[in-house]
């Protein structure tokens, strides 16, 4: 952990508000990110990583240094998302948060390797297509249990390797692989009745 991180969770240990508001601007981009790709909308992403950085303020005291600080922000906020998604008892997406293209909001777009979207392109029908690939992909993610959303969004949208996500997650690296492998499979089957957005 690095020096001037340890000395700020020191700080908020004691109730120091600074520091604390110090390791938010560190963090709360990935945080949101997370949360946003697996609740699928804006709102309910803010109001998770509010929750997930109150939830650290209250808990610093029991926070050892084990893992990296990233880390156990991450693991909080898995929990918090998915308890979030099972209170919705897995209602739709509403149409809005679909048709939401707000560039400030929205967290960069799935890996093009994971399920072959094409690369950025200037006409007005490719950025259509865009868009429509995005909702599409976000509406897919909605759709998959708590356990494949997670990995997907762990490993194709936050970029954490199979080891990392295995100690998030806390399962050994061969169900990490297995789970992946059959969320990304999910995702492609829940994709497949519009398939003819992803084909170049």
């Amino acid at each position: 952990m690095p020096p001037d991180e340890h000395q700020l969770i020191e700080r908020c240990r004691k109730g120091d508000l600074t520091a604390f508001d110090e390791l938010v601007a560190q963090h709360q981009n990935r945080i949101y990110n997370l949360c946003y790709w697996t609740l699928g909308d804006a709102d309910e992403a803010a109001d998770a990583a509010q929750t997930v950085f109150v939830r650290a303020f209250r808990s610093f005291a029991s926070f050892r240094g084990d893992a990296a600080l990233s880390t156990w922000l991450h693991r909080i906020a898995i929990n918090v998302t998915i308890d979030a998604a099972r209170r919705r008892q897995r209602a739709p997406l509403p149409f809005s948060a679909l048709e939401s293209d707000d560039e400030a909001a929205r967290p960069r777009e799935l890996d093009s390797a994971s399920i072959h979207l094409a690369a950025p392109e200037n006409s007005a029908e490719e950025i259509v297509t865009r868009g429509e690939r995005r909702r599409a992909v976000r509406a897919a993610l909605h759709e998959l249990s708590d356990h494949h959303r997670t990995v997907l969004v762990l490993f194709d949208i936050e970029g954490h390797s199979y080891e990392e996500i295995a100690n998030l997650l806390e399962l050994p690296l061969g169900t990490v692989k297995s789970r992946l492998n059959r969320a990304r499979l999910a995702l492609r089957d829940k994709l497949d009745a519009c398939r003819e957005l992803f084909e170049d």
